[in-house]
C-alpha cells in the first residue's frame, strides 16, 4: 500500500521578507509552534511577524547593494561585454557600467554618485561621461527610459549649490600665464606645461585635486562648418553671433545622433535611411567613428538646417579635467597643468584635441578664462608623512607625480620617494629632467626609474621595470608603502596592476589568487591609488 507523502506546509513568512531560507524554515516553525498551525495556512504579514516578535526583529534591514569590486566596470572592455556583467544588478550599478572608466571625475561626480543621480532623476544631463562618449550617453538614455520618463537634456546646468570654482557648474574665472615645451626638437610628441594665476580667482587646492577648464573651439574649424552651412556668421541665435555660439557652446566633435535626426529630415530617401542609421548607432559605411560634425557635413553635402534646429542637435561644449602638476605651497597663487597637444589625421583633415590646443596655442598670456577645481575622490598623499611612496606615472601621467614630489619636500615629509617615469626617447621627452635630478641629488627623490619606449630595438615599459625592480618594490610595500598610477586606463594601468600581482605573487611567496587579493586590499586601505584617463 503506497503512502502519500505530507503536503509541506506553506511558509508563514512574507516572500519580500529579509530572510535566508534557513532563518525562514527556522521561523516558520516557530511560529507555527507558537500559534498551533498544522496546515491551511496563510502567510503572515509583515506587521504581523513584528507583532509576534516585537523588538527583535524591528525594522527590516536595507537591501544591501552588491558590488564585487565592479567586475563589469572595465575600461578596456567593450560596453556591450560590461553591459552582459551587469545584467540582473539594480539601475543605477548598470549605468555604472555604461561608464568608461571609474572615477575619472570629468563629469563632475564619480561614477557611483553620477549614476546615483541619474537613477534618482535628480541629473537630467546623460552626455556628461566624456570617455565614454556616444555609446555612453546612449546606453544612460536606454536605461534612463526604463525609469519611465522620456530623457531630457537641458540647455543650461540646474544651479549648484557649490562654492564659485568649486564645481563645472559654478566656474570662477583665472588668467592664463605662460606655456613652455616640455619636449626637446625633435620629438614626435608637443608636451605643455601650463600655469594660471589663481589670484583673481580665489581658489586653492591640494595635491592629487584637478583643474578643469572651458576651452573654445578651433576659429578655423567653425569657419570651415558656416561655409558647410552656408550661413551667415551673424545669424543670431538668442541673441548672439552664430560664430560665437559655435566658438564657445557648442560641442564639434563627434557627431552627436540628433543631428543625424535632423540631417534625416532633410534630405532624400536614400540619404535620409543612411542618417537614421548613424542616428541609431549603427555604421552604414564603417565611418561612423570618424564623424566630427564638420565630415557629418561632408557626409550630406547641400544640407540647409535652420540655424537654431541646428545648434539644437549639437552637444553642450564640455570643460575638460588635467591633473594638477603644482603644490601650492611651492608655487602660492599658481596652478600648472602637464598637457598633450592632441592632433591626427583623418581623411587628409587635421583634428584637433578641443581644450589641449587651445591650451597649446589658442590662448595668450594675461586671458581669463572660466576654471575649476575639481576635489579627488581617492588620490592623496598618505596622512603620515613618514610612509613611503611609490608613483608610476609615464609622459603626462608625471603631473600629479611632480606636486606630489613638491608637497613632500615643502612639508619636509622624511618618508622615502621612488618614481617610475617613461616616454617615447630620453634625449627628447624627459620631463621635468632637471627639477627630478635635483630632487634625486639631495635625496628627496630616493629612486628615480625610467623606461624609454623608442631608445632602442626593445621597447621598455614601466611595467618592465617595475618587475626588473620586483624584490625592492616588495620591500617597499611590505614597509606600507603606498602606491600610485597615473595615466593612460586602457593599456597602462592594466599592464603595471598585472605587474604589481606578478610581483607580490613572486617576492612575497603567494599564489596568484591571493596576490589578486592582496592587491585588492591595498586597493581597500586606499595604498593602491589611480587618476587615470
Amino acid at each position: 500500500m503506497s503512502v502519500t507523502p505530507p503536503r509541506p506546509m506553506p511558509s508563514l513568512i512574507p516572500e519580500g521578507a529579509p530572510f535566508t531560507a534557513e532563518q525562514r524554515r527556522w521561523l516558520d516553525g516557530l511560529f507555527a509552534g507558537f500559534l498551533g498551525i498544522q496546515d491551511n495556512v496563510t502567510p503572515l504579514s509583515p506587521d504581523q511577524v513584528a507583532a509576534l516578535l516585537p523588538g527583535v526583529l524591528g525594522a527590516p534591514p536595507a537591501p544591501t547593494e552588491e558590488d564585487d569590486g565592479a567586475p563589469w566596470h572595465d575600461p578596456a572592455m567593450p560596453i556591450a561585454d560590461r553591459m552582459k556583467l551587469a545584467e540582473g544588478k539594480p539601475l543605477n550599478r548598470r549605468m555604472m557600467a555604461a561608464m568608461a572608466q571609474q572615477d575619472c571625475s570629468q563629469c563632475g561626480y564619480n561614477c557611483k554618485d553620477y549614476a546615483d543621480a541619474i537613477a534618482a532623476k535628480k541629473e537630467l544631463r546623460l552626455n556628461l561621461c566624456v570617455p565614454g562618449g556616444k555609446d555612453t550617453a546612449r546606453m544612460l538614455k536606454n536605461l534612463y527610459a526604463g525609469l519611465g520618463a522620456p530623457a531630457a537634456v537641458p540647455a543650461e546646468a540646474p544651479p549648484s549649490k557649490a562654492a564659485s570654482g568649486r564645481s563645472r557648474d559654478n566656474p570662477t574665472i583665472a588668467a592664463f600665464l605662460s606655456r613652455r615645451r616640455l619636449n626637446k626638437e625633435g620629438s614626435q610628441k608637443e608636451t605643455w606645461h601650463i600655469e594660471f594665476d589663481l589670484a583673481e580667482s580665489g581658489l586653492d587646492y591640494v595635491v592629487g585635486d584637478s583643474f578643469g577648464i572651458f576651452p573654445t573651439n578651433d576659429p578655423a574649424l567653425v569657419n570651415a562648418i558656416l561655409a558647410a552651412l552656408d550661413t551667415p556668421a551673424d545669424f543670431d541665435i538668442g541673441g548672439r553671433p552664430l560664430r560665437d555660439v559655435l566658438i564657445d557652446s557648442v560641442s564639434l566633435s563627434p557627431a552627436p545622433d540628433m543631428l543625424f535626426h535632423l540631417i534625416s529630415y532633410l534630405t532624400g530617401s536614400d540619404r535620409r535611411k543612411k542618417a537614421q542609421a548613424l542616428a541609431e548607432g549603427r555604421d552604414p559605411d564603417g565611418d561612423a567613428a570618424t564623424l566630427d560634425v564638420l565630415a557629418a557635413l561632408d557626409k550630406f553635402p547641400g544640407i540647409r538646417p535652420d540655424p537654431e534646429a541646428f545648434i539644437e542637435a549639437l552637444d553642450v561644449l564640455q570643460p575638460r579635467v588635467y591633473s594638477i602638476s603644482s603644490s601650492l605651497k611651492s608655487n602660492p597663487g599658481r596652478v600648472s597643468l602637464t598637457v598633450d597637444a592632441v592632433r591626427y589625421p583623418v581623411n587628409g583633415r587635421t583634428r584637433l584635441g578641443v581644450a589641449s590646443t587651445f591650451l597649446g596655442g589658442r590662448i595668450n598670456p594675461g586671458d581669463k578664462i572660466r576654471v575649476y577645481v575639481q576635489q579627488a575622490q581617492h588620490f592623496a598623499l598618505p596622512a603620515d608623512p613618514n610612509k613611503p611612496i611609490i608613483m608610476i606615472g609615464p609622459g603626462t601621467g608625471v603631473a600629479p607625480f611632480r606636486a606630489f614630489l613638491q608637497e613632500r619636500l615643502a612639508t619636509n615629509a622624511p618618508g622615502p620617494n621612488w618614481l617610475y617615469f617613461g616616454h617615447q626617447r630620453s634625449d627628447y621627452d624627459f620631463f621635468y629632467k632637471e627639477e627630478f635630478d635635483a630632487m634625486r641629488k639631495s635625496s628627496h627623490l630616493t629612486r628615480l626609474t625610467l623606461a624609454w619606449s623608442r631608445d632602442g630595438s626593445e621597447k621598455i615599459y614601466v611595467q618592465h621595470r617595475m618587475r626588473q625592480d620586483g624584490r625592492d618594490l616588495w620591500e617597499w610595500i611590505s614597509k606600507g608603502a603606498h602606491i600610485y598610477v597615473c595615466g593612460d586606463a586602457l593599456r597602462m594601468a592594466k599592464d603595471v596592476e598585472r605587474a604589481l600581482i606578478d610581483i607580490v605573487a613572486a617576492h612575497g611567496k603567494r599564489s596568484p589568487e591571493d596576490a589578486a587579493r592582496f592587491v585588492a586590499e591595498l586597493k581597500k586601505n586606499d595604498r593602491y591609488q589611480t587618476d587615470v584617463y
